[in-house]
């Protein structure tokens, strides 16, 4: 039974798991909700591939540089697979001792009392909890000292708690998959809509262009102010195909993000705008990490639009991109040096620069987008999420 006192930590818990709805978001709060309410060490989470290894292996209590030198991750074997396969609890008072224990890497930090937990739903196994090391403080004493290695023994009650987390985890990992899937189903009929755009606007654009072109070929000799006036639509065309294929591609999320994050996927491309113009363009990230999907896709959506106008419309020499923490939020501002513009004339003119996309985006997440600039002085644009 969870203490009187400990219930609200038990709900707190709780809540922050279902408030989430990425899977990797999901995973990185329970795994460290487990840790905290049951004293533990180290704790963590995998996910089973259904091949023999993890899909996902998410942990707390060990640092990225440790995480690193441990290595890949941990096959399905032993005590591992006993409680995937079997569904079945582990509870052991010193893990090395036990049968199935078949070590560790060199790297891995020593581990004795153990608490294994399945997450289910229903029939299916969709991961499990490990917990190692029970801290024991003694009175007045508010934490294990590090040189200590042997650790309290996990109680029944911790493992009751734990199969309470299990539970609450499994509806949590359920909810997100299915946010997950329903978002790829979105992306999937958004990409499918936005490739017949793609064929019913860009596609007529190049086939005139094509004509035009074949019209100013025949006509350089024998007529050639009239060749000229055509090569002139042909540069009118190709402006417009070129924008609009742009805008197709920038509703594409990409896989970047999925696959590296917002942080290093910002770097990277600025990496890459400063070897690619003339101007200097450079990143600077303070006390981001890893944001909800949503949140992540439209500050780099208006990063790219920012950089865009900085570097083909503003005759910018440096332009910076910073990404930092503002309390609850985060804000990314791209600032550059160049000849600026008048906001209200821009809008007057009908040319927006991205401005409108800019705000739907920000608004889409909650954002704030703020638009800074005049003619002479450069400009910045800055967007507030929250979440940071």
């Amino acid at each position: 039974m969870v203490p009187r006192t400990g219930l609200a930590a038990v709900s707190a818990a709780l809540l922050a798991m279902n408030r989430r709805l990425e899977v990797r978001d999901v995973l990185q709060t329970i795994v460290a909700s487990a840790r905290d309410l049951l004293g533990a060490e180290y704790a963590a989470l995998g996910v089973p591939d259904h091949q023999g290894g993890f899909a996902q292996f998410v942990v707390a209590g060990v640092s990225d540089e440790q995480w690193k030198a441990i290595g890949p991750l941990p096959r399905q074997h032993g005590i591992l697979a006993a409680m995937l396969q079997d569904a079945t609890p582990q509870r052991l008072a010193d893990v090395r001792k036990d049968s199935r224990f078949g070590g560790w890497p060199a790297a891995h930090p020593t581990m004795a009392d153990f608490l294994g937990m399945p997450i289910a739903d229903g029939e299916q196994v969709l991961g499990a909890f490990f917990l190692a090391n029970k801290r024991c403080p003694s009175p007045g004493e508010q934490s294990r000292p590090a040189s200590r290695e042997r650790s309290c023994a996990f109680t029944e009650d911790d493992e009751e708690l734990l199969r309470l987390l299990a539970q609450h985890a499994a509806i949590a990992l359920t909810n997100a998959r299915l946010y997950e899937r329903s978002r790829e189903l979105t992306i999937a009929e958004e990409r499918t809509r936005i490739g017949h755009e793609l064929h019913d606007a860009v596609a007529q654009k190049l086939f005139s262009l094509r004509l035009t072109a074949q019209a100013a070929t025949a006509l350089v000799d024998r007529d050639p102010a009239r060749a000229k006036a055509e090569l002139h639509e042909v540069a009118r065309l190709s402006g417009e195909a070129a924008d609009e294929l742009r805008a197709a591609v920038v509703e594409l999320r990409p896989a970047a993000l999925d696959e590296d994050g917002l942080v290093a996927t910002l770097r990277t491309q600025a990496q890459v705008l400063d070897r690619a113009h003339s101007a200097e363009v450079d990143f600077v990230c303070e006390g981001v990490r890893a944001l909800p999907a949503a949140q992540e896709e439209a500050l780099l959506r208006v990063a790219q639009e920012a950089l865009h106008n900085a570097l083909r419309h503003a005759d910018a020499e440096h332009v910076r991109v910073a990404l930092v923490r503002r309390g609850p939020s985060a804000v990314l501002t791209v600032t550059d040096d160049g000849k600026g513009f008048d906001p209200d004339a821009v809008r007057s003119a009908g040319r927006h620069l991205g401005l409108v996309s800019m705000r739907d985006r920000a608004s889409g997440v909650g954002g704030t987008l703020t638009v800074r600039s005049e003619p002479g002085k450069g400009t910045a644009v800055a967007l507030e999420v929250p979440g940071g």
